[in-house]
């Protein structure tokens, strides 16, 4: 069989290409899959998730309370001495009522029947418990999310500080280049060559500081996600969308979303239930039981016996123990709404706090992109004038760093501008 070359090397060319690993795509991940990874993997969350899930089994124990009891006891007993009795004014002194040794065992069933609410509030406590226990998971996801939007802004912000670091490197050793052709030509004095080689220094410097701030920010990042710290990860970058905003609408929205606000509520209700079913322990107690009992005892007649009852418990009065516990929690449930109100007027300021955020910040952006262009040319000007003997080395270094400043301010007005949406989201409940 005749083997095509030719053909041969298109297939290898081919696989090569679109196979190997330099020519895969790779994707960036977006502030959505930083937020899908955290929830999945995050301690914090996996810790509230376990205490939701404690809540829950306590309220399926409340309504347990509604469900007949069943209880066995057995025994097996042995005695010194038999059990008799003493007969008086008898020939027989005594004679024997029972063995020294007996096998016993009884089956109870209890069902309450009234309870005057005790049974009915501990479930309404204990459901109320579960509910403020959602609301901190969810005010546990929200505070994850915030921290990772504010991780990955972080490392945009890092990475763009090592661009704009290496960007000023670059220009400087240019410059630096055409200020020691100018000096080995005798154009210049050596204090201008001194100056370009610090501010280079200088330059470099901060690109390596930019780096390692880089590193430590993508460490912080990938925490959050219970990633390896060293982890490498691409990200998207992240703009920032003008939006028109009320802040009345986006305050009314906060108070009734935070999980903050809606866990407290909660919380206090469960105490009001509570304090409620301790007070129902001063009024009738109904219910019914019903049973087997067998003991082992040849000298009675039956050893097994079945039993009904119908059994009443009045607690008329205990000295104010049952009051006094039932205004002891009420307080801690006042103590709560007092709270409440006070997480409310800090949720406000949020809201507006990051609302005002917003509004600077877009402001700011069309500014500083427009001091982008103007820095841009204001340094061309200045080494042009350099370059022809009309300008100093100074005012070329001084360009520099105005253009420098002018990326700086620029991609902090558009980072905060997005983090200042997220924060605003955060405030709201809806991030």
């Amino acid at each position: 069989m005749k083997i095509n070359t030719k053909l041969l090397l298109v297939t290898a060319l081919f696989t090569f290409l679109f196979f190997s690993p330099a020519s895969l795509p790779v994707f960036a991940e977006t502030m959505e899959d930083a937020w899908k990874a955290a929830i999945s993997s995050n301690h914090q969350i996996q810790a509230s998730k376990n205490n939701t899930l404690s809540s829950q089994f306590t309220l399926d124990a409340a309504k347990s309370a509604r469900i007949p009891s069943l209880t066995f006891e057995s025994g097996y007993t042995i005695l010194n001495e038999a059990p008799a009795a003493i007969v008086s004014d008898s020939p027989i002194k005594s004679f024997q009522m029972g063995e020294d040794k007996s096998l016993s065992y009884n089956a109870m069933i209890n069902l309450p029947i009234f309870t005057s609410g005790r049974i009915s509030e501990g479930i309404s406590s204990a459901h109320s418990g579960l509910n403020a226990s959602k609301q901190d998971e969810a005010k546990t996801i929200l505070y994850i999310k915030m921290s990772v939007a504010e991780a990955y802004v972080t490392v945009l912000r890092a990475r763009r500080s090592v661009e704009v670091t290496k960007s000023n490197v670059e220009s400087l050793t240019a410059h630096t280049k055409d200020v020691s052709n100018f000096y080995d030509q005798g154009m210049i004095t050596k204090n201008d060559l001194l100056a370009s080689e610090v501010a280079l220094a200088d330059a470099r410097q901060r690109s390596l500081q930019a780096l390692n701030s880089l590193n430590i920010s993508f460490a912080s990042y990938n925490r959050l996600l219970n990633r390896p710290l060293d982890e490498n990860v691409v990200i998207d970058d992240l703009s920032a969308e003008p939006a028109v905003l009320d802040l009345t609408e986006l305050t009314s929205m906060a108070l009734s979303k935070r999980p903050e606000l809606l866990s407290l509520s909660e919380q206090s209700k469960s105490l009001q239930y509570q304090a409620a079913a301790l007070r129902s322990t001063l009024w009738p107690q109904l219910s019914i039981s019903g049973g087997y009992s067998y003991s082992q005892n040849k000298y009675v007649v039956y050893e097994d016996v079945w039993s009904a009852t119908v059994g009443l418990r009045w607690d008329i009065f205990d000295g104010g123990i049952a009051k006094n516990n039932a205004h002891a929690i009420l307080q801690k449930a006042e103590a709560l709404n007092n709270i409440r109100d006070d997480t409310a007027s800090v949720i406000s300021l949020q809201v507006r706090q990051a609302y005002l955020d917003i509004e600077e910040t877009h402001k700011r952006i069309p500014v500083t992109r427009e001091a982008l262009a103007q820095s841009e040319e204001n340094l061309r000007v200045v080494k042009d004038r350099y370059r022809e003997g009309v300008g100093t080395n100074t005012e070329v270094l001084d360009a520099e760093s105005l253009r420098i400043r002018s990326y700086s301010n620029y991609y902090n007005a558009v980072y905060d501008a997005v983090i200042a949406k997220i924060r605003l989201q955060y405030a709201i409940g809806e991030l």
